[in-house]
């Protein structure tokens, strides 16, 4: 008896011992379970790009390019903060043109990813818009801190800083970066005063109403996140430029010109929707921006869902406006307004006013090409959403529009500048071409382990 006693009670000590190895076991499956980013969802993200597009729309000196470089380090950066936390994925660095990261994780430390994205998110936006105003400002220090007083209170201090520490190293590391690639503080230097355009009736001028001097004609030389978006990208030469009536130049200065007089109201809604003017809104990579910012809180996406892709929508509206930029001050092309008032008609206004640089190409078009093969990538091909980017302004900007696919919405957003009587056709389908090409560039990264 006292044998069997015996065993029975060396059974159970080892059903026991057993029973906790198990459950030591499942504890660390259910941590390491916890500390991937895909446990979290990305309403920390979602917040901060929705105050960077009001940010964006009321800081002076956020023209299209500016805006778009922007969106690029400020996308990267948490990708790059958190890409540990996605076992699935590899990092930017070695992949991006001069992107050399070594962060390196302390083995014996807990990161809380959602700590991390609103610690780099702030560091990003704060550095990008610290010239906003100070109601602005203030909006920025009270989102952070809010989040920070409820991921402190869940995590406890130890996870908080170690995850703070994290996201400053890796934001600091991005800036230094950005500081070398030609576009610093393009906020503060839209319109360089030594810059003159060549000069002859082929060539860009000052358009009305304002007669803005060339904004930015230097930025199609800054340095890209991916080489392959320039060497790649480079459209064909615009239409000759021509005076005479049977000349393709002509032509398709005479297709904006009728096309503008004789508009349908839903025309006139597509070139308003679009317009996307800086002061008045954030801008056409603003928009983009939000397109994004509205699909990842209606698909209640995870976090390194949402840092994914806004690191790609940014290098992809980033490079687009470079690449974009270097045609425009290659080819110097004279917009439709100059010269339909030259050549047809002096008296001829536009649906909207003509922004002040050259005409080729669309940028509404590269971006939104880029755009739109990025969401695709992400999204799928038949996805059918509807843009709210203007809800709170529809009597500016016309109703919320509903796509069937991302394509459908580029298309539109490239056709509104021919109904806006900014840009001729050319400009417009291989502005898409152009556009689209940067985007398969983008989603050709290997990210995937």
């Amino acid at each position: 008896m006292k044998l069997l006693a015996k065993r029975i009670l060396g059974l159970l000590c080892l059903s026991l011992i057993i029973y906790s190895c198990e459950k030591d076991n499942d504890d660390v499956a259910i941590v390491e379970q916890q500390n991937e980013a895909s446990a979290y969802k990305a309403q920390v993200v979602v917040a901060w790009y929705g105050l960077i597009k009001t940010l964006t729309t009321e800081t002076p000196g956020y023209t299209p390019p500016v805006a778009a470089r922007a969106f690029g380090y400020t996308g990267i950066a948490p990708y790059e903060a958190i890409v540990t936390g996605m076992p699935d994925k590899n990092s930017l660095s070695g992949k991006l043109t001069d992107l050399q990261l070594n962060i390196a994780l302390d083995s014996k430390k807990t990161y809380h990813w959602p700590t991390v994205a609103n610690a780099v998110l702030a560091k990003m936006t704060k550095h990008f818009y610290a010239s906003t105003t100070q109601e602005r400002l203030a909006a920025m220090a009270e989102l952070e801190e809010n989040y920070n007083n409820e991921f402190l209170a869940e995590n406890g201090q130890e996870v908080f800083d170690a995850s703070v520490l994290l996201a400053e190293e890796v934001a600091d590391t991005i800036l230094l970066w950005a500081a070398t690639d030609g576009g610093e503080d393009g906020q503060f230097h839209n319109f360089p005063a030594e810059y003159t355009p060549p000069s002859g009736p082929k060539y860009w001028v000052p358009t009305p109403p304002g007669f803005l001097p060339a904004l930015q004609p230097y930025w199609g030389s800054n340095r890209p996140f991916l080489v392959a978006n320039i060497t790649e990208t480079h459209p064909p030469a615009p239409p000759e430029f021509s005076s005479e009536p049977n000349s393709l130049c002509y032509e398709r200065a005479m297709e904006v010109y009728n096309t503008v007089n004789t508009l349908t109201p839903e025309q006139k809604d597509i070139a308003e929707f679009w317009s996307d003017d800086p002061v008045t809104t954030a801008t056409p990579p603003g928009h983009s921006i939000s397109i994004l910012n509205q699909l990842i809180e209606k698909e209640d996406a995870d976090l390194d869902v949402a840092v994914e892709a806004f690191a790609k929508l940014g290098i992809g509206v980033s490079d687009a406006f470079v690449s974009c930029w270097k045609t425009k001050y290659e080819t110097v092309y004279p917009r439709p307004i100059t010269y339909i008032h030259e050549y047809i008609d002096p008296d001829w206004t536009t649906v909207l006013s003509t922004p002040p640089f050259p005409e080729y190409t669309s940028g509404h078009s590269v971006q939104s090409g880029a755009l739109a093969e990025i969401m695709t990538d992400l999204f799928g091909e038949d996805y059918t959403f509807t843009d709210h980017t203007h809800e709170n302004w529809t009597d500016i900007f016309g109703a919320p529009r509903t796509y069937g696919s991302f394509y459908e919405m580029a298309e539109e957003a490239a056709i509104s500048r021919l109904y806006g009587g900014i840009h001729y056709q050319e400009s417009i389908s291989l502005g898409l071409e152009q556009g689209y090409q940067i985007g398969k560039n983008v989603n050709a990264l290997a990210l995937d382990k």
